[in-house]
């Protein structure tokens, strides 16, 4: 079964020692963004800070390496892909939940309102303030009625407003386009502290016209649980710490940033719309989720890859069926840099498919394709594949003006362009065998556990 909430994935976490609780108080300006970035460090545990000035204590790190990524979909590397893809081809539609919601046990409205009361954190030191990263957004395209659910970053202005932030090729960020257009306000929700499953879907690649409640559920293998908001007329996770909805006020505009984001540099500041707070609502003894971004690997990044890598090896595998594997790396901010592992079935067939690579959502720079013997997470043997099964004159090519990756900060007008190399071994020809040690994993030497073990 899956995880019902947070809270039980966050019990996995501490009874697998991978929860680490801070009992001292620790500010969330600056310093809980040190203690994540040393947890990130070493691919650490999750943190639980639980004095933060606040009457909330603030969890992070929850997703912050893929050993915990795994954890969360109760899968391994040899399994996850099959059961990602299984849950997307799956979807399972939502259902109302009876009774009073968790996420409704203290409603506020009103005058009550009042998020700088949430230990809502400043991760880098320019940042323009105090960021809401784990918070997963509900909005419903004003036209078609069908409900995006997406990870995206909120400014803390004041008690009752938020800097809104959203790629215009983003689905809120049409939806907001859309309701300017049509001359509707746009209703939203930010749920904060959902379900595992829940939060790897909104990193899913689906097309406009999918219902992203359907593809949690898949994942989930169980419906997700949803309330009325307080409000406005959308469904938010029954099972949220923390709901906020809000408004977006397209026509009043303030300055938004700068912030740290995936691709380890600044987005500068600039005028965006304010969601205005219409509602807080949150579970009792509440916990307030964070999310470190900035230079990779952040947890931020791990979020993305599980899902970015399945989505696509799904549309891949479509047209390519000897694509067995897809790495898009984490140190490449989960957009830039791929490694398709394929066994082409005719000359060409790896240029063609690292081209449909780059025409796709992730805009990379670099796609490479190598062979299946090749472990394409292992960087040092894609680096070899690239030293001795590639031909540069005939093997590299560079596809010129191709979109850019959102926020990239170095493209030509919003422009790039992207590198393929195919180190696939040439196709009907002859290659010399593999030198190497057959047998040597699974050969006893306890000697060496006893050492590697200390």
């Amino acid at each position: 079964m899956p995880y019902q909430d947070l809270r039980a994935f966050l019990t996995e976490l501490k009874n697998a020692g991978e929860l680490v609780e801070i009992a001292r108080p620790v500010s969330p300006k600056y310093d809980i963004a040190k203690a994540l970035a040393k947890t990130s460090a070493i691919q650490g545990p999750a943190l639980l800070f639980a004095q933060t000035g606040t009457d909330f204590p603030l969890v992070a790190g929850v997703y912050g390496n893929r050993r915990l990524a795994l954890m969360a979909f109760e899968a391994t590397e040899r399994t996850i892909h099959e059961k990602v893809l299984k849950g997307i081809n799956n979807p399972i539609a939502p259902v109302d939940f009876k009774g009073t919601a968790p996420c409704q046990d203290v409603v506020l409205t009103g005058d009550a309102i009042d998020v700088t009361k949430l230990p809502v954190p400043i991760y880098s030191p320019r940042d323009g303030g105090p960021y809401i990263t784990a918070g997963i957004v509900v909005s419903e395209n004003p036209e078609t009625g069908i409900t995006d659910i997406g990870n995206y970053r909120f400014q803390v202005h004041g008690p009752k407003e938020l800097g809104v932030f959203s790629a215009p090729n983003h689905r809120f960020g049409k939806n907001m386009a859309h309701a300017v257009v049509m001359g509707k306000e746009l209703h939203g929700a930010v749920a904060i502290g959902v379900d595992p499953l829940t939060m790897f879907s909104c990193q899913v690649q689906s097309s406009d016209a999918t219902n992203d409640w359907f593809v949690a559920g898949g994942l989930r293998s169980a419906p997700v649980e949803l309330v009325k908001a307080v409000s406005n007329d959308l469904k938010v996770p029954a099972w949220a710490e923390i709901v906020i909805e809000f408004v977006v006020d397209t026509k009043t505009q303030k300055m938004e940033g700068p912030l740290g984001e995936y691709t380890g540099y600044y987005t500068p500041a600039s005028p965006k719309p304010v969601a205005r707070i219409t509602a807080i609502t949150h579970r009792r003894n509440a916990i307030f989720q964070g999310l470190l971004t900035g230079k990779p690997i952040t947890e931020n990044h791990v979020l993305k890859q599980i899902p970015f890598e399945t989505s696509i090896l799904r549309q891949l595998q479509a047209q390519f069926p000897t694509i067995s594997d897809i790495s898009i790396n984490s140190s490449g901010g989960v957009q830039t840099y791929v490694v398709i592992a394929m066994k082409p079935r005719y000359e060409g067939e790896a240029r063609q498919a690292i081209l449909a690579t780059m025409a796709g959502n992730l805009h990379p720079k670099w796609v490479i394709a190598v062979d299946p013997d090749i472990d394409i997470r292992n960087a040092a043997e894609v680096e070899w594949a690239q030293s001795f099964r590639v031909k540069p004159s005939q093997d590299v090519f560079v596809v010129d003006r191709t979109a850019a990756a959102p926020l990239d900060p170095y493209t030509d007008g919003g422009y790039s362009s992207s590198v393929g190399i195919d180190a696939t071994k040439p196709f009907g020809e002859a290659f010399p065998e593999v030198s190497e040690v057959p047998g040597w994993k699974d050969f006893p030497l306890p000697e060496l556990d006893a050492v590697t073990r200390k």
